[in-house]
């Protein structure tokens, strides 16, 4: 299975070398790797304690499924309603913004916010975090 193609900076608009424009392209790279991350750990650590609480719910709606019993399940449950909610959202968030960018590239407000992280990588240089990442 090929992997989509991730969004392509244009080195023209941006007036930089192909080493700068190649480190954006990192950066970019590790920022989407990042919200999966933070989604994935939301559903690893979130996700079984809202289904733990409700569990006595949905053994009853396995076997008698209706709207009503979920919607109830969720009332009653306020606390993993909004933690499940939470988790499905992020991950809703994390798949539009990621699939706007490869439909239609990154807008140039979101490239520019990147050419300035770079620029502060390097000039902080190896004291930096993510320069290993960025900049080798």
């Amino acid at each position: 299975m090929d992997k989509p193609e991730e969004p392509q900076i244009e080195v023209e608009e941006l007036g930089v070398d192909s080493a700068f424009t190649q480190q954006i392209q990192k950066l970019h790279q590790l920022t989407v790797y990042g919200r999966w991350l933070f989604a994935g750990c939301l559903w690893l650590i979130i996700a079984p304690v809202c289904l733990w609480d409700l569990r006595v719910e949905i053994s009853l709606l396995q076997q008698y499924f209706t709207w009503v019993g979920l919607r109830y399940a969720l009332i009653f449950h306020p606390l993993s309603a909004l933690g499940l909610s939470f988790c499905i959202s992020v991950t809703t968030s994390v798949l539009v913004w990621q699939s706007r960018n490869i439909l239609w590239g990154l807008p140039l407000a979101e490239q520019e916010k990147l050419k300035k992280q770079v620029y502060r990588i390097r000039q902080q240089g190896y004291s930096h975090p993510l320069w290993k990442w960025v900049c080798q």
